[in-house]
């Protein structure tokens, strides 16, 4: 696997979100050595809480495949995820999650708690976290430094 250049097309899907005014989050869905489906954060553009990158890309490729079991494809995401992203995974069946920067505020990856890896569910993902994680880090900081700056 590799998980860096992986990282580097959600991080395009990231920019594409930032540029739409959307909190930049991109995520990608990996079968093999193919990219099944790419996403960025729609929740600002739709009005919608569940449009989150990982939630559109798991959706996109359980379309493309036409199937909902995903056991053979690795959800890559620029931020850990949250506990509704981190749910979809376990329930997809997601063989893998690699994230690249860590969310003290909300990531269900080890952060606030860890979801993709509790013992009682009835799937635990291989999860690698920290990937590309300064670069990830960073176009989230400057974006809400941004934020910031226009208030």
């Amino acid at each position: 696997m590799n998980d860096e250049r992986w990282m580097h097309e959600a991080l395009t899907a990231a920019a594409d979100a930032a540029a739409a005014g959307d909190v930049p989050v991109g995520a990608v869905v990996i079968r093999g050595d193919a990219m099944i489906a790419q996403a960025s954060n729609r929740t600002i553009r739709d009005q919608d809480p569940t449009a989150h990158a990982e939630i559109l890309a798991i959706r996109d490729a359980a379309r493309a495949l036409g199937r909902w079991r995903l056991d053979d494809c690795t959800l890559v995401v620029t931020l850990e995820p949250c506990a509704m992203c981190a749910g979809a995974a376990v329930l997809a069946r997601m063989h893998r999650v690699v994230f690249g920067a860590w969310d003290e505020k909300a990531g269900m990856a080890g952060s606030v708690g860890d979801l993709l890896r509790h013992p009682r569910l009835n799937h635990q993902p291989e999860v690698v976290g920290g990937v590309l994680r300064d670069e990830c880090g960073q176009v989230l900081s400057e974006f809400f430094r941004s934020r910031r700056a226009q208030r």
